[in-house]
């Protein structure tokens, strides 16, 4: 099909109650800071607000104790004449895998029913396999289905490639094409030639989203323009630029008065503008470190939240100063893997594992489980080739699916409902327990107990100012007062003690923090483990500060070298711990749900 191209009005996508706090303050941004500005963004004549999706349901029950649909819902009483739109996974939802037709289907009319207008659903693999039963939700709640590429380069991403996409994404039935840049990979000229090849092949109207790391997503966004797009993803200026967006207000302007004006009331802009940067600088200790212009994604190909992460896990082993071996090694990780695009969760599967490769100083000798899943196949076609030494290292004989992973899984929503039972109050509290089951019970649990109003979001301290430890392996917990803003401070780890100096592992408000602290300080507090440190050749241990998942072995058990003896979770990856010699169990220090510290005996194996 081919279009000619006729100069129209641009409509604008402001990102500032999503994706512009996801990329810059770590997703914290309350509800409460939301609601009071919202008249004035109803007013500006947005094409739709992102509001939703995305980390700010994982946010909202993890870290902020809000009803995520609580929010929604609040969220569309206060913007009545704004389409609201959401950022969706495809068949991941908004959790970490893939869920059965019947969750995808019952999660998106709940989110129809509760406010959300724009669906933008994408795949981390585009494969547009893993989108076809969300876009049939859509349809069927009668909202916008906006088809979404990942925008990524490697050898087996070209415009042919992303243009059959495209046309796919259209004979599904969408409303709308997006283009999806989470990374800031983007370049004007690049741009330019995919939007018009886009537009000369298919019919829909073509939406830009591009993060300003490189600097650069303004001019591709012009170029965009030039060559057809229709709309442009922007952030109010306040919370624009870096790792987030082009400013709302700066593109605003350098439209107005040409053919391409997009009529927004740019004095109105203004005022929000004025209004969340002084709400940015309640958040100020959620500010990454990596806030700048960095044209190093241009190669490593890193979205600046992934960067965020990986900063935070090498902080907590005292190896922040290895960031660039891990930024060298992603690249390398990512082609092993077949190229996927680096956007959740591959993102964060490519680096965690290179996280690993690195610290090991020996690539692939801890493989996370997430990697194994992709290597079967779990997460859908992998774009290029897989390296067939890393999968038979990973997998061994094991098969590889070739069908749609979700073609897999039974309907498990009657299981949900069970095994949450009373607790939850409404088909969306089911929906928040499947997509964390382990902290939206436990949000539920809280919720029940009355313990989640607004004014008892963090723990009361005890008469001390510490909240008293839950035991062996849980954090210890402060609450402290600095200019009337409350922190919640958990100690959640302690390293091994050396030149006379030790590592404590603390968590502000849900963010790592790494203290040392001179000899003086041997206080570990109530939470902290009284385990002995790994010293035999037997002695299972980890590497880094995470939670015990699950305990493969117990006391008198015969194991071999190799054999997985645990499973451990750090920053939402999961990971196997190996017997390190063959012999008998002779131990087991750890139960499922527990804290552990790096150097730690877990695990006892005599030979």
């Amino acid at each position: 099909m081919s279009k000619t191209f006729n100069p129209k009005k641009i409509t604008v996508t402001d990102t500032i109650l999503r994706d512009a706090h996801q990329s810059l303050l770590a997703t914290r941004m309350r509800t409460e800071d939301m609601l009071p500005i919202c008249p004035k963004l109803d007013q500006v004549g947005y094409w739709s607000l992102e509001v939703w999706g995305g980390a700010t349901f994982d946010a909202c029950v993890r870290f902020l104790k809000e009803d995520p649909w609580e929010r929604l819902r609040k969220l569309k009483a206060a913007l009545p004449n704004t389409r609201l739109q959401m950022l969706l996974r495809g068949q991941n939802l908004l959790g970490y895998r893939h869920y059965s037709d019947d969750v995808v289907r019952a999660f998106v009319a709940k989110a129809a029913v509760n406010g959300i207008d724009v669906f933008r659903i994408f795949d981390a693999m585009n494969d547009v396999r893993n989108l076809r039963v969300s876009i049939e939700a859509v349809k069927a709640a009668g909202k916008h289905a906006q088809g979404t590429i990942c925008y990524t380069t490697s050898p087996v991403h070209t415009i042919d490639a992303f243009v059959a996409q495209a046309k796919q994404l259209e004979a599904m039935g969408c409303d709308s094409l997006a283009i999806k840049d989470m990374a800031g990979l983007l370049t004007p000229f690049a741009t330019g030639e995919l939007v018009k090849a886009l537009k000369a092949a298919q019919s829909l109207p073509v939406f830009i989203h591009s993060h300003d790391t490189a600097g650069v997503a303004a001019m591709c966004q012009m170029k965009a323009i030039e060559n057809g797009a229709d709309n442009i993803d922007t952030a109010i200026s306040s919370m624009a630029w870096g790792t987030s967006h082009p400013g709302t207000e700066s593109m605003v302007a350098a439209l107005r008065g040409t053919e391409y004006d997009t009529g927004l009331d740019l004095p109105l802009l203004q005022e929000i503008g004025l209004y969340f940067y002084a709400v940015r600088k309640k958040y100020h200790q959620f500010e990454s470190a990596f806030t700048g212009v960095d044209t190093r994604v241009q190669v490593n190909q890193v979205p600046g939240g992934m960067i965020s992460n990986l900063a935070n896990q090498l902080k907590e082993q005292g190896a922040l100063n290895r960031m660039d071996e891990v930024l060298a090694e992603i690249p390398k990780v990512r082609a092993d893997l077949g190229f996927p695009p680096l956007v959740t969760p591959t993102s964060q599967i490519v680096g965690t594992q290179a996280f690993f490769n690195v610290l090991a100083g020996e690539r692939y000798k801890t493989i996370t489980n997430e990697v194994k899943l992709y290597l079967q196949g779990r997460y859908g076609k992998a774009p290029g080739e897989v390296s067939e030494q890393l999968r038979r290292q990973a997998i061994g004989s094991e098969d590889v699916i070739d069908v749609r992973p979700a073609d897999l899984i039974k309907p498990e929503l009657a299981k949900l409902r069970g095994e949450i039972g009373a607790l939850a109050k409404s088909e969306e509290d089911v929906l928040t327990y499947a997509m964390f089951p382990d902290i939206g019970r436990k949000f539920l649990e809280e919720r029940e107990a009355g313990t989640l109003k607004p004014e008892e979001l963090l723990p009361m301290p005890t008469g001390n100012g510490v909240a008293p430890a839950g035991g062996e392996g849980v954090p210890t917990e402060f609450v402290i007062d600095v200019h009337g803003e409350t922190y919640r401070v958990d100690i959640t780890g302690v390293g091994l003690k050396g030149e006379g100096k030790r590592h404590f592992y603390l968590s502000i408000d849900g963010m790592p923090e790494e203290v040392v602290f001179e000899p003086l300080n041997e206080f570990v507090g109530g939470g902290g483990s009284k385990r002995k440190q790994a010293s035999a050749p037997g002695d299972v241990s980890t590497t880094m500060p995470g939670n015990i998942v699950d305990v493969l072995v117990k006391e008198g058990d015969t194991v071999k070298t190799g054999q997985a003896v645990l499973i451990t979770e750090a920053m939402k990856m999961e990971t196997e711990v190996q017997a390190p010699i063959a012999g008998t169990v002779k131990a087991v220090h750890v139960v499922k749900g527990d804290r552990v510290n790096p150097g730690e005996v877990l695990i006892e194996i005599v030979a």
